[in-house]
């Protein structure tokens, strides 16, 4: 069997108040992640992320340690921002050794060719998402945000979670997912047959033909491991690359 040349996460959505959630993933980790030469974490790793000067809060730091035990291993960590943890900069990454992707980003991993995105940029029909994305990816809206104190920018960011959420409610599920328009133009502009992407808690593959090509897209599953049946897992490219699915199992109770 091939070794592992990169293993490919995303919307695992930490926090403090999801334990059992946060287990799964360390013992994913441990499982997976320490055998592979590459992690690509793709967005959404954390419920929010305040800014980089969080970094010492007691669940952080344990989330910062394990990804740095993996960088001193020698596996190349590399950070893909999300629309929970767009506000991870330089600081994080010097904390847990990853690299910060742009979105989209192309590449070759195993000999294949092929792009990944978080996925959220591609749901072009959320107009009111898109009006939001556009405003907090703005440079200047971030300069301006992590200039409040650290617990201001916490009670607005549970207020933007709240509004989120109800939001969510009155938006059919048609339009919080990907654009077919959207991901064909990406696969265009990127010249790759191949896609991983997050974000839409629909873990799929997807095969189609753009431009007269036939296409893979590969799409990540969010994580919950606090109810049963739990959801989670990733995406590993081995050597020679092959794709295979990793699935999520009950860590082993402490």
């Amino acid at each position: 069997m091939a070794a592992t040349a990169a293993l490919f996460v995303s919307d695992v959505h930490l926090q403090p108040g999801a334990p059992r959630t946060t287990r799964a993933f360390l013992d994913f980790l441990e499982r997976h992640g320490r055998t592979a030469r590459q992690i690509y974490l793709l967005g959404d790793l954390f419920e929010y992320w305040a800014g980089d000067d969080d970094l010492a809060s007691a669940f952080n730091a344990e989330v910062v340690a394990l990804l740095r035990s993996l960088s001193d291993l020698g596996v190349e960590l590399f950070w893909m921002a999300g629309n929970r943890d767009f506000l991870v900069g330089d600081a994080f990454a010097a904390a847990t050794g990853a690299r910060l992707l742009p979105d989209p980003s192309v590449l070759t991993i195993g000999g294949r060719r092929l792009v990944l995105t978080h996925g959220d940029a591609q749901c072009t029909d959320d107009i009111d998402y898109q009006r939001f994305r556009r405003m907090v990816r703005d440079p200047a809206w971030q300069q301006a945000f992590l200039a409040r104190p650290l617990a201001e920018r916490l009670a607005t960011i549970a207020q933007m979670r709240a509004g989120s959420r109800a939001a969510q409610r009155n938006k059919t599920s048609e339009i919080m997912d990907v654009n077919d328009d959207a991901i064909a133009a990406l696969f265009s502009q990127s010249g790759t047959a191949l896609m991983i992407h997050g974000h839409t808690h629909r873990p799929a593959l997807h095969r189609d033909f753009h431009n007269g090509v036939g296409t893979e897209r590969h799409v990540l599953p969010d994580w919950d491991a606090e109810t049963m049946p739990m959801r989670g897992g990733g995406i590993a490219i081995d050597e020679s690359g092959q794709i295979s699915l990793l699935t999520l199992t009950a860590p082993e109770p402490t």
